[in-house]
């Protein structure tokens, strides 16, 4: 029998740490604050902004929901960040993504203030990665991928490890917390591009899922006894469920699952991760800029 890796369960010891946390900043005179700026109306993002908020109301934190007209532009995106920027009760800092086309994203990461990137997007966060300087902020999702597997009891010394994707949200950075010393696994990234994609995840002991495909990995890619960390969630039509669409991974689930050791569910995985591991940024954050 695989061990399901209950993302929720661990989410929540993860706000719970986060709530005394707070608690101990506040008492120190320090409220810890959180500024999420959305642009337009997308409904997901709106989901997701407003699951922030949430959090942040819930566990004492300072929240400040900016909510942009579709229309915004570059340059008056790029002042709401410099004035948060200039905010001393704003630890954290997230520019919803994604934002419209018309938006350079990317320019809108560079406007943030590094020791406010609470995303761990901007070039100076990715390079503190890399250098292993525990000051850099680390993105979310990887960093809960890495919480799961340790409270999992993953073993990551020595073990071989693939993750499938290379984009700088989840896989360029899995890649770096994955080969870190302290985790020293041996790294694979593979992509779209790579040769016999399955025959390289069947020599992992541990596959990091990150492509948004549905249940592209199958059970002819994993071998017995690996351990499964599912990023992808896509939405599948779905004719039998009452909203007309099902949730599911990157991985089917059902048929890889007896193969493993251990594998995240989706939902209920690595998504409660995200968030939970964003405040844990917010709140080093505020001790770091005091």
């Amino acid at each position: 029998m695989s061990k399901v890796i209950d993302g929720k369960a661990v989410a929540a010891a993860v706000l719970e740490e986060c709530r005394s946390e707070v608690a101990e900043l506040t008492a120190q005179g320090t409220t810890p604050g959180l500024a999420v700026v959305l642009v337009g109306s997308d409904p997901a993002s709106q989901v997701y902004v407003g699951s922030k908020a949430r959090t942040c109301v819930d566990l004492g934190i300072h929240s400040r929901k900016i909510e942009l007209p579709e229309e915004t532009t570059q340059e008056e995106l790029v002042k709401v960040v410099e004035d948060l920027n200039a905010d001393p009760a704003i630890h954290g800092i997230l520019v919803q993504s994604p934002p419209p086309k018309h938006i350079d994203e990317e320019a809108v990461i560079r406007t943030i203030d590094p020791r406010k990137d609470v995303d761990g997007f901007h070039p100076e966060n990715v390079a503190k990665l890399a250098l292993e300087d525990s000051s850099g902020f680390v993105p979310c999702t990887p960093a809960g991928c890495m919480r799961l597997l340790k409270e999992a009891g993953v073993e990551t010394k020595g073990a071989n490890a693939v993750v499938i994707g290379r984009s700088m949200i989840v896989g360029k950075p899995m890649a770096f917390l994955l080969m870190a010393k302290g985790s020293d696994a041996t790294v694979t990234v593979a992509h779209s591009r790579s040769k016999d994609l399955p025959g390289i995840c069947r020599q992992a002991d541990i596959v990091i899922a990150a492509v948004g495909r549905p249940e592209m990995v199958t059970a002819e890619w994993v071998k017995d006894g690996a351990v499964v960390i599912d990023v992808g969630i896509n939405r599948v039509d779905d004719a039998t469920k009452k909203r007309g669409y099902r949730l599911t991974g990157d991985v089917a689930y059902e048929e890889v699952a007896p193969k493993c050791a251990a594998i995240t569910p989706v939902p209920g995985g690595v998504g409660p991760m995200t968030i939970a591991m964003l405040m844990k940024n917010t709140l080093k954050a505020a001790r770091q800029l005091g």
